[in-house]
């Protein structure tokens, strides 16, 4: 299909780009990447260390022919020895994750797990991890999560694609709508707004240590809120599936999530870079031991 010196092209919210741009450096591949031009600066930075040419274009609909996607796919389609590998579309996607993380879920919970609840960019990781589990377990609950201003939270309520009101301080997440790797068995979907996923972001940071990026602090919300409706001791499976420093100057920022409202657990610490969040007298009291 292809051959060496290949380029290959995808539309990206930055993550699936890094991860071409590794396999690209490591088989002599060049990478080119289109990205909405809202994306997080350190996402666009890294790529372009990692050797990618990146061309980030406008937000617009999936409808409309600029959109990053069919970028990406024209880009590919003029070119000889290019391509567009269409992560939303390509099952491959789905599959890697019924044949490793879905056996991995079952394997390391002993059979026992009783829900898993994520949020989607694709889809590819919930549906390939729920095709997997309901062939073990028929009776276990695959639970898809949304923030603000995605389609799927309705689409798996009624299945209209109906947009949510507003946008929201992830990345990536699902934008296009109901793609082929999403032909899954999925039960039912969760609103998770962007107060809770940011709360969640600084809950995980002061309480577990993790630093981790808004999907994540999504992800886990979820399953604190899908747990209110299971029994005690039920176990719940989701996915922290980035870190937070390629979000450091939108996520960690005082000044934008001011600007979204989102004001975060109103935590104000100090780390090596001096960030500042929050007043001191609006912060919990357990919190008020990290600062110095």
């Amino acid at each position: 299909l292809i051959k060496d010196g290949a380029t290959i092209v995808e539309g990206t919210a930055g993550n699936t780009g890094i991860g071409l741009a590794h396999i690209c450096n490591a088989l002599g591949f060049k990478c080119v990447i289109f990205m909405p031009d809202n994306q997080s600066k350190e996402k666009i930075d890294l790529l372009r260390l990692l050797g990618a040419k990146v061309t980030t274009v406008p937000v617009v609909a999936f409808t409309d022919p600029n959109n990053y996607n069919h970028h990406a796919k024209r880009y590919a389609d003029e070119r000889d020895n290019a391509l567009w590998t269409n992560q939303f579309d390509n099952r491959a996607n789905r599959q890697g994750h019924y044949v490793s993380t879905g056996p991995e879920i079952w394997t390391q919970t002993n059979g026992k797990v009783d829900a898993v609840v994520m949020s989607t960019g694709t889809g590819g990781t919930l549906a390939g991890i729920s095709m997997y589990l309901k062939e073990k377990n028929k009776n276990i609950r695959t639970v898809l999560a949304d923030p603000p201003g995605s389609v799927l939270y309705h689409y798996i309520k009624s299945g209209k694609l109906d947009r949510t009101d507003g946008s929201s301080i992830t990345e990536g997440l699902n934008i296009l709508g109901k793609d082929l790797n999403l032909y899954a068995p999925i039960d039912e979907s969760l609103f998770i707004s962007d107060q809770d996923s940011v709360n969640m972001v600084y809950k995980l940071l002061c309480e577990e240590g993790f630093f981790v990026g808004a999907s994540s602090g999504l992800n886990v919300a979820a399953a604190v809120e899908l747990s209110k409706s299971m029994p005690k001791g039920s176990t719940i499976v989701t996915c922290i599936c980035d870190n937070g420093q390629k979000y450091y100057n939108r996520l960690f920022n005082k000044a934008e999530l001011s600007k979204r409202g989102t004001t975060s657990i109103s935590i104000q610490f100090h780390v090596e870079h001096s960030i500042h969040l929050g007043l001191l007298e609006r912060i919990p009291a357990p919190y008020q031991k990290i600062i110095p």
